[in-house]
């Protein structure tokens, strides 16, 4: 409904003075009325006309617009179900303004996937050489877990779990995504190895190849 219109005048259009300015305006806003207008019918807009009675609040009431000129929106009052595991894999760094009291107690987790916000972690969960040599740390992949995101912040709160290793390599890679989805990734219990052959080399008996499809 609210509709700003530019005008562009040059030197000549100043000499005119402002009288000009204002009957240029005045032609605009009509012939934005009228193509609005003709828009409005050629989509199959009927029943609405306007007048002189309508010029008031209720011409800018959207609840008479055609749902095809509105942008529905909506609020998020209740989470059901949260399905992210709450860890990331990401860098840490210093925080930027060395003289806040934040600056002493904490530092900047800044995780790989940006759909994950950046988090404040304490400084004590960071290497103890973090604080004095923090370019020795630029390139080191950490797990954070998320403990605490508040309305009104735009960074979350979580603390490091563990050291992955060094970026690039496959090894803390995968550590970190096998992490972040929540995949137990730790060593079978001894029952779960029970159950395995413990004759090894184990073979498939002919019998039983014989019952199976061969898809070697």
């Amino acid at each position: 409904p609210d509709v700003i219109i530019e005008a562009q005048f040059d030197d000549n259009d100043a000499e005119h003075g402002q009288d000009h300015l204002q009957d240029m305006l005045t032609d605009d806003i009509k012939k934005l009325s009228l193509d609005t207008g003709e828009k409005g019918k050629a989509a199959g807009v009927t029943g609405v006309h306007r007048t002189k009675q309508d010029d008031g609040p209720k011409a800018n009431d959207p609840r008479l617009l055609p749902d095809e000129f509105l942008q529905r929106t909506a609020k998020v009052v209740y989470i059901l179900e949260k399905k992210h595991s709450r860890a990331a894999t990401g860098f840490i760094k210093l925080l930027a303004d060395r003289n806040s009291e934040l600056f002493k107690r904490c530092a900047m987790f800044s995780p790989v996937d940006h759909r994950v916000p950046r988090v404040y972690v304490p400084l004590a969960d960071c290497p103890p050489d973090f604080v004095s040599k923090p370019e020795a740390y630029s390139q080191m992949l950490f797990i954070c877990r998320i403990v605490d995101w508040k309305e009104d912040s735009n960074f979350a709160s979580g603390q490091l779990c563990k050291s992955l290793g060094q970026a690039g390599e496959i090894e803390p890679e995968s550590e970190g995504i096998l992490m972040e989805y929540g995949v137990d990734f730790s060593d079978f219990s001894p029952e779960v190895l029970e159950c395995l052959p413990q004759n090894l080399p184990w073979v498939i008996s002919p019998g039983e190849l014989a019952k199976r499809r061969d898809l070697r």
